[in-house]
Order: C-alpha cells, then sequence, then structure tokens
C-alpha cells in the first residue's frame, strides 16, 4: 500500500464496543441520550463498569472506531487503497491488531505511535433508539506525541488535505498544530470536526489555539450550540446560521458547515450561505445511525481532495452518509458503489 497518501488524518484510535440500552441504563449513570463524555480518571470512574457490563448484552459489537478513523475509512471507500494515512496512538494488544486490520481492509495507511505499556483505547456506544451515548477510555490514545509526526514527514508533504477529529484537542493540540502550519504555509486545506459539545465546552483554550488554522469546520447542531455558548456569541444558539456567520466574521478565510439531522445543512462562506436539504432514506432501510456525522465528514473531505466545489463535497458527504447508515456501526457496504 502507498505510504504516500493525498489525505491525512489525525484523532483518536478506539475499539467501539456498541450495544443496545433503555433509557433507565442512561439514568443510571447519568448519561444523556444524544451526547460524548470523556473518562478523566479510569481508575475510580464508576463508568468503567460499563464496559464489562455491555460485554454480556445480547447485541454487543465491537467495531473498530475513533471518529477521525470513522472518517479516514470511509474517505477510503471513496479514493481507493493507498490515497488516506492516519495518525494516532495505540497499545500493543489485540485491540490494536482489530483496528489495523480493519484499515487495511479499508485502503486506510496506519501511521500509528505504538505504547506497548498502556491499553488501546476504547469507546462504548450506547445505543437507543436512533440516538446514541458514548463514553469514552482513551488509554494509548491519550499519549500521541507531535514528534511521531516528524518521523513520517514524507506523508505530511504529499497529503493535499489533513482533516483533524476534534476529540484530538483533549490529546495533543501541539501535533494538530504542526500540521496546521504546514497546511498554512503551503496553501492546503485543514479540516477541523469540532466532534462533541465537550470540546468547545471545556477544551476552548486549545480550540482557541488550533482554530487559525482551520480552513474548514464542521460540526453538528449540539456542537455548535456549545460553541456559542463557550465562545460567548450573543446570538440565538439554535441559529446555526448565525453562529457560523459569526465564526466567519473572525475569519473571512473559512468555511462551516453545520449538520442538523434530518434538519437541512448549513453552509457558509464569507461570501455565501446556503442550506442544502438532506435527502430523505426510506425508514425501512435505516440499520444504525452510529457513525453517520463521520462518514458526512469523510465523504465531504473525499470531495475535497478530489476537488470537488463545495456543492459536490456536501452532496458526497450525504450520499456517504446515505450508506453508512444502512450498515451496522461507523462502517461501509463491502460493495463498492461508486458516487454519481
Amino acid at each position: 500500500m502507498s505510504s504516500l497518501p493525498e489525505l491525512l488524518v489525525l484523532c483518536n484510535p478506539l475499539l467501539d464496543v456498541q450495544a443496545t440500552v433503555q433509557p433507565e441504563y442512561l439514568a443510571k449513570y447519568n448519561l444523556k441520550s444524544n451526547d460524548a463524555i470523556l473518562i478523566e480518571d479510569a481508575a475510580t470512574d464508576p463508568r468503567m463498569k460499563i464496559f464489562d457490563e455491555i460485554a454480556d448484552f445480547p447485541d454487543v459489537k465491537y467495531i473498530a472506531g475513533g471518529a477521525g478513523q470513522n472518517s479516514a475509512r470511509g474517505a477510503a471507500y471513496i479514493l481507493g487503497p493507498g490515497k488516506v494515512a492516519y495518525f494516532g496512538c495505540v497499545g500493543k494488544d489485540k485491540f490494536s491488531e482489530k483496528l489495523l486490520s480493519e484499515n487495511e481492509k479499508a485502503g486506510v495507511t496506519s501511521l500509528y505511535q505504538v505504547v506497548p505499556e498502556i491499553g488501546t483505547g476504547k469507546c462504548a456506544a450506547l445505543i437507543n433508539g436512533h440516538d446514541r451515548s458514548l463514553v469514552t477510555d482513551l488509554g494509548a490514545a491519550n499519549h500521541f506525541k507531535p514528534e511521531h509526526i516528524d518521523k513520517h514527514w514524507n506523508a505530511v508533504i504529499n497529503s493535499k488535505l489533513f482533516y483533524i477529529g476534534g476529540f484530538h484537542l483533549t490529546v495533543s493540540p501541539e501535533a494538530i498544530i504542526k500540521l496546521g502550519k504546514h497546511a498554512k504555509e503551503s496553501g492546503k486545506p485543514f479540516v477541523l470536526n469540532f466532534s462533541a459539545p465537550f470540546i468547545p465546552q471545556f477544551f476552548n483554550t486549545a480550540l482557541t489555539e488550533v482554530l487559525p488554522y482551520a480552513t474548514h469546520i464542521i460540526a453538528n447542531e449540539t456542537e455548535a450550540a456549545a460553541y456559542a455558548e463557550a465562545f460567548g456569541l450573543t446570538c440565538d444558539k439554535n441559529d446555526l446560521e448565525a453562529i457560523a456567520k459569526s465564526i466567519i466574521e473572525t475569519d473571512p478565510t473559512k468555511t462551516v458547515i453545520f449538520t442538523h439531522g434530518l434538519e437541512p445543512i448549513v453552509a457558509v462562506t464569507k461570501d455565501d450561505s446556503k442550506k442544502y436539504p438532506v435527502k430523505p432514506l426510506d425508514q425501512s432501510k435505516i440499520v444504525d445511525t452510529n457513525g453517520a456525522g463521520d462518514a458526512f465528514a469523510a465523504g465531504f473531505i473525499a470531495g475535497l481532495v478530489k476537488g470537488k466545489d463545495l456543492n459536490i463535497a456536501i452532496d458526497m458527504g450525504q450520499w456517504l452518509a446515505s450508506l453508512s447508515i444502512q450498515e451496522v456501526g461507523p462502517s461501509y457496504p463491502v460493495e463498492k458503489f461508486q458516487y454519481q
């Protein structure tokens, strides 16, 4: 597989442990039905029990995950083998072997940093209807070092576009900035996904450091509202267009894309503001919406790598998300469909 990709992704590699739960189970651990939380102390947090408990659930599934890694596999579905590389940190265990195997099958080059003494990170994806609540123990993912990027600098130089999962802001803003500086100096797109409401809420200092390098921002409606609140915007927290315009006012070079479930996607540039209706999919075809946002981002960035304009890239994101929600977990069809 080519070691010189066109797209480089940086995020936190995790093994997703996915199971269906009832609202009472979420309440037991004080979890919201459409949210993401990060376990800060695995030794003391009672929510670590979730990983053992759901292992015994009848429909439990183990899926190669981590938001950015899901998007890397999705982009490779469109771009083909060897065109996408992925940075992240894993342990030396059966979980990282599973992640590596899934990436290889998808055509993604894994540029993992490996720390043998720490276990690979994991994420409990608790499915309740069409919502999912994510509980993450970062494990080894929390130990990525910017120096690891230097070892693969040829891949950085060769890449046409960089995609950063916002979750990595909790790990190494320095690594993001290292890639951001190269992108800015070389005029390459640098796409940042906010990834979860807690990123702007609790990591807004890191977000502030990284934002100047982003040419494109992707977020959903709850992440956009969290950003508006954290950064003291005076506009209505539910007005996605107004939030996007506030971001553009501070930096007119940016493009902001906000998804909103089944509501229209909002895309704002300094010259234009558009809404893109979500293309309906027959309810009977929907298998699992976990990872739909990752798939949208994947299709979008793949479109940019192919040199498509904003309209086409957003359409490619919708197309790939539609394919993904017809599969179990954040995954893509075995059959290769072509975007038309």
